[in-house]
């Protein structure tokens, strides 16, 4: 006999329970890692395979460890933006202000001087950004392109009336001082003993890591450091996840007490000063040259790619800064030939991942595969080397490859690039 009280819905029986879900996959960490023994497992193929050290060596990972902070630092300002609900297409324009602030800084007070003007003048920027869209409910975008506009013109203006009569260039500023760099050298000869006896996969593994360790800044300590406590603060704390509710739904989110409008103003100034420390980078960094007019060269929209092509999250936009970085720093290093190798390298990836496909039986993708592989092979075999014209466009062609490849599977904020009232829910 069975007792059911009027209103009320019994448990459902064992048998009528729906299934439980399977145990979750592996951790995005983990994800990240295995992504990096394969690209490591895939160059040091290709050096081994075409001869080409200077794929793993240790100076084109120092060059590259050097070429992606700005990428990853606009990155990490992009991140900030959209994870609220706001496109910041300005990071290029910030990244401008942010350099010649760290020119102006560092002449006068040195290198820390530097950064924390890179970083207030980047600020300005995102909150003027801030000022746009979110009070007065500018498109985001044409927002974006004006903050990109007025950047140029603002640090013209200045470059101008302050630094012409310094240097006598109204393009340039005067030399100013840089970061330190520091080593740990007992890992960094052993690593460098490892390196130099060319053994296949041992010294490529030895190389990489050596150039991350060797003549490493301050600033480039900081940067990576920034990475998991961007994490930590937007995926952890209570602030975090009311900034992200603001990029997901602001109408809820303001429902339940989130000051929608201070949690964005906050987001594009840290957006912003992150934006302008990647422009610090450009000019406080040892090998880099001091201030210079446009000197950005589009890195802005290029760490916008890396965090698109990072979902949206800290880890994946450190792989594609990483990414975009080691791409840079390889024509640097090695020339048309480097550049060239790394397709190969490219076509080998392509092959995993139709065997992958295959066995996955998913014909269509294998097929596309197959194609692109065949196509890259083509390239590789038919040339010496690449035309020289090309070379310093590595970067921006490996941009586009990954976003066309990445596209399938974003999922940006709910809510971003979309106008938002106070009070609209009521």
């Amino acid at each position: 006999m069975s007792l059911t009280i009027e209103g009320t819905t019994p448990p459902p029986s064992p048998s009528t329970r729906p299934p439980e879900r399977g145990g979750r996959g592996l951790p995005g960490w983990a994800k990240g890692v295995l992504w990096a023994v394969a690209a490591i497992a895939v160059l040091a193929t290709t050096s081994y395979l075409t001869g080409l050290d200077v794929l793993t060596s240790s100076s084109t990972a120092n060059t590259a460890l050097r070429l992606a902070l700005p990428i990853l630092l606009a990155a990490l300002g992009g991140l900030w933006a959209e994870r609220s609900g706001v496109i910041n297409i300005g990071l290029e324009g910030m990244m401008i202000l942010g350099t010649w602030g760290a020119a102006w800084g560092a002449y006068y007070g040195g290198v820390w001087a530097g950064l924390l003007a890179a970083i207030v003048f980047g600020a300005l920027g995102g909150l003027l950004h801030a000022v746009a869209t979110v009070t007065f409910n500018v498109n985001h975008i044409v927002s974006g392109v004006a903050i990109n506009l007025l950047g140029l013109g603002v640090t013209k203006y200045l470059a101008n009336l302050i630094f012409e009569p310094l240097s006598g260039n109204p393009r340039q500023s005067p030399p100013v001082p840089k970061f330190d760099t520091y080593s740990a050298t007992f890992l960094s000869d052993w690593l460098g003993d490892l390196e130099e006896m060319h053994r296949a996969g041992i010294s490529d593994v030895a190389g990489l890591l050596r150039g991350l360790i060797t003549q490493v800044s301050p600033l480039a300590m900081i940067a990576l450091l920034l990475v998991p406590l961007s994490y930590l603060v937007l995926w952890r704390t209570r602030f975090g996840l009311r900034l992200r509710s603001c990029g997901e739904n602001p109408v809820a989110a303001e429902s339940l007490g989130v000051n929608v409008y201070l949690h964005k103003y906050a987001a594009l100034a840290v957006s912003g000063g992150l934006a302008g420390m990647g422009g610090a980078s450009l000019v406080l960094l040892p090998g880099g040259a001091d201030y210079l007019e446009n000197q950005t060269n589009g890195r802005g929209f290029i760490g916008l790619a890396a965090m698109i092509f990072g979902n949206w999250r800290p880890g994946g936009l450190l792989g594609g800064a990483a990414l975009f970085g080691y791409a840079d720093g390889l024509q640097l290093a090695g020339g048309g030939e480097a550049v060239l190798a790394l397709l190969y390298g490219a076509v080998l990836l392509l092959a995993v991942i139709v065997v992958v496909q295959l066995l996955r039986r998913r014909w269509i993708a294998a097929a596309l595969g197959t194609v692109g592989a065949g196509i890259l092979y083509y390239i590789y075999w038919s040339n010496d080397e690449l035309p020289s014209d090309l070379i310093p466009y590595s970067a921006h062609f490996v941009t586009l490859i990954v976003l066309a490849v990445a596209a399938q599977r974003l999922r940006p904020p709910r809510s971003l690039g979309q106008r938002y009232r106070r009070g609209e829910g009521e």
